[in-house]
């Protein structure tokens, strides 16, 4: 029987079945079959083989230049299964470090991880550390996990054909995501030769991977420059991961910057919550800085630009100065000599009533085809204090005006802007040469845009004004805030995030892919719990159940022992969901999920056809193969816990906005939506924050945990991919 095809989806490769397949000598075949959904081989004889455990197992047991390559003896096979089944945690995002802490001391007196040859558990578990890219190798140049890494490093030295296996499929500079790979390409890397960008034979960096332009390691300076206005939100994670991933890249600095120009809109409450997403992102930074912090010199500049003939103050109105920006029109102010414009000026700074008729404006362009160059703003006056520096200034510069200076003061090497400022490029380089400071390099990326969703900070403080929702932190705002506290985790942002690269190509982007990466992530670990719904909940009493109830301690997840364990109560009669009810047939065997078989032998409804007692018996000895039904349950208890299931729904109806519609108009009647329920006794337990999936419900997380028996413990629903 010969091995005629091996496919894998393109976007999650199999590191480890092909590791394992190049250190024992394994042949993969020369032509890959198309794309599949799971790792498979397919044979000459038509039989196949799925998963990438399966297909592991199957290699440890044909290597015949390895004999023990799935453990000596059945005892060490098992062993072997155990750290297979194990092995996914190290990609569950947050329990990462815990399984590094694990494994290093599992080693500390082992040379491998079962018996006393390599195996294909040292394989599985050092390519999921691999795949991890920069954050296993962080930890690697460190002291941290010893044994761990020596271990590592000696299969590394030992079989150095998985450099070349490691350097295919790994995202370049440790962004740990796997390079998507062609079909046609997968043998090139599987044999020894690197992917290209083209699929040629060299070495190259994913597709997705850019320069900055003249950037030199070490020399590189990045700002992240956020406006304390709100909170943060998933388009400004994009820019911070996109700034630190160039940092780390080109061993670089990165550095925090508050755009805080606009009193009227800022607070520090803003400043506090934005730090507490970046730090909630990972985004490692030298200092935090403010624009308000070179108020002094910002405005000695402008001073100086008055004086150079470079700058005027402008009293026109602000609808006709707009008018005239769009008709090359120039004012009337422009000609003004250097001595009334600086009279104005400190009218300007004195927020006379005079004053405040004006606006200080850069003398550019009025005739350029780039309007950005026409004359823009420079300074307006503003009385309302500053959150940081209260009423010592009542005028203020433009962002316009003080990122140009203040990039170049901090020594930013490269600025990173969205493309939808792109018209705006001009207008910095312009503004920093009439400055007479070094140029910054600007480099462009696509601005992140998500269906049904709004990311101006202005349309989502309507709804914080309005009462629509709970706060910058609800759950149907696409905030870091929001979106964790709906359940996702920040290691799926990253990856979401990164896997689009700083392509300036605009995309809508899905929800639905952010949560198929995160429901991978909590899938493998989150325990498992059971809730009935409380509406026309139906109680089945087991004729020959149990006369006194008995306790079961029980895992929390089948697969993962880490998540621990729960005590599940049996008893005579027990409830279920009403739709279930509805889905039984008289004698019908049905399959009781963590007990096993019963035969419902008496259903007995009301007028309405609504189920309102069931009867049967249990069938211990009955098989779960045999059963249509699989169905959830809560013994009838005082203990059972009151939950309120909550799930929510977008804000707006219309998948994206046109440039001229208002999101008013589109706003959704009913985003949120409370289901009351049962829940077993172990929910009680739950700590706020806390992942876990309600069985055949869906996956939850714990937003108000379990305070007294009247207050229901509140879970809200997470996304599963399948439709927000």
């Amino acid at each position: 029987m010969e091995l005629k095809e091996f496919s894998f989806p393109a976007v999650s490769v199999p590191l480890a079945v092909i590791a394992a397949a190049r250190v024992s000598g394994f042949s993969l075949p020369a032509e890959s079959g198309k794309p599949a959904s799971t790792p498979t081989f397919v044979f000459s004889n038509g039989l196949e083989l799925h998963g990438t455990n399966v297909l592991i197992r199957y290699i440890g047991r044909v290597a015949s230049c390895m004999p023990n390559f799935y453990g000596q003896g059945p005892y060490e096979s098992s062993k072997v299964d155990e750290w297979l089944e194990y092995a996914p945690v190290l990609s569950s995002g947050s329990e990462f470090e815990n399984a590094c802490k694990f494994v290093d001391s599992y080693l500390s007196k082992r040379t491998v991880l079962v018996g006393e040859f390599f195996t294909i558990a040292d394989m599985v578990v050092w390519s999921g550390l691999a795949a991890t890219g920069q954050r296993w190798e962080s930890l690697r140049k460190s002291k941290k996990y010893q044994n761990l890494v020596r271990w590592f490093n000696s299969i590394s030295a030992e079989y150095g054909v998985l450099d070349e296996v490691t350097s295919a499929y790994v995202g370049k500079k440790g962004s740990g995501k796997p390079v998507a790979v062609k079909p046609k390409d997968q043998q090139a890397a599987v044999n020894g030769g690197d992917i290209t960008e083209k699929g040629k034979g060299s070495s190259s960096r994913p597709s997705a991977e850019v320069d900055l332009p003249e950037a030199e390691i070490g020399k590189v300076k990045l700002r992240f420059a956020p406006e304390p206005s709100g909170f943060l939100h998933i388009g400004h994670s994009k820019a911070a991961l996109l700034n630190q991933y160039f940092a780390q890249r080109y061993n670089g600095v990165l550095i925090i910057r508050f755009d805080d120009t606009n009193p009227s809109k800022e607070s520090s409450e803003f400043v506090d919550n934005l730090l507490k997403d970046i730090q909630t992102l990972g985004i490692k930074y030298e200092k935090v800085t403010h624009t308000s912090d070179y108020f002094p010199v910002l405005m000695e500049m402008a001073e100086k630009l008055i004086r150079e003939g470079k700058a005027y103050v402008d009293d026109t109105p602000r609808e006709q100065m707009q008018k005239e920006r769009g008709e090359g029109i120039e004012s009337k102010c422009r000609s003004h000599s250097v001595e009334e414009n600086m009279k104005l000026w400190k009218e300007m700074i004195e927020a006379s009533e005079r004053g405040q008729q004006c606006c200080l404006r850069g003398k550019l362009d009025m005739q350029d085809p780039n309007k950005s160059l026409r004359d823009p703003v420079y300074y307006r006056c503003n009385p309302v204090p500053h959150h940081r520096i209260g009423s010592r200034y009542k005028l203020y510069p433009t962002y316009d005006f003080a990122c140009p200076f203040v990039d170049a003061e901090e020594g930013i090497t490269h600025a990173l802007r969205s493309s939808e400022y792109h018209d705006r490029n001009s207008q910095y380089h312009r503004i920093q040469q009439d400055m007479g400071l070094r140029k910054v390099h600007i480099f462009e990326f696509s601005r992140l845009n998500m269906v049904y969703t709004l990311l101006s900070k202005r349309n989502l403080r309507w709804f914080v004004e309005n009462g629509k929702v709970d706060g910058w932190d609800d759950p149907r705002f696409p905030t870091v805030q929001g979106i964790v506290r709906r359940g996702l985790k920040i290691e799926a942002l990253v990856q979401f995030i990164l896997e689009q690269g700083a392509s300036k190509n605009l995309n809508l982007m899905e929800w639905d892919k952010l949560w198929t990466i995160n429901k991978k992530i909590v899938d493998p670990v989150c325990p498992r719990h059971t809730a009935v719904i409380e509406d026309k909940c139906v109680l089945l009493t087991l004729r020959d159940g149990p006369d006194a109830a008995f306790v079961r301690i029980i895992a929390r997840h089948k697969k993962y022992e880490g998540a621990g364990e729960k005590a599940t109560t049996y008893t005579k009669s027990i409830w279920i969901d009403q739709a279930d009810a509805q889905s039984i047939s008289a004698n019908e065997e049905v399959t009781l999920m963590d007990w096993g078989n019963a035969i419902v032998q008496e259903i007995v409804k009301d007028g309405d056809g609504t189920v309102k007692e069931l009867f049967g018996v249990l069938h211990l000895e009955g098989s779960v193969k045999t059963t249509k039904l699989k169905l959830t349950w809560l013994p009838k208890i005082n203990e059972l816990v009151k939950v309120s299931m909550v799930e929510y729904d977008h804000l707006i109806t219309k998948k994206k906005l046109e440039e001229d519609e208002s999101f008013m108009d589109v706003l959704n009647p009913c985003t949120k939506k409370e289901t009351a329920a049962l829940g077993d006794s172990n929910i009680r337990n739950l700590k706020h924050g806390e992942i876990l999936q309600l069985e055949r419900k869906g996956y939850y997380i714990c937003d108000a945990p379990f305070v007294r028996p009247s207050k229901p413990v509140v879970l809200i629903g997470i996304p599963d991919g399948r439709g927000r």
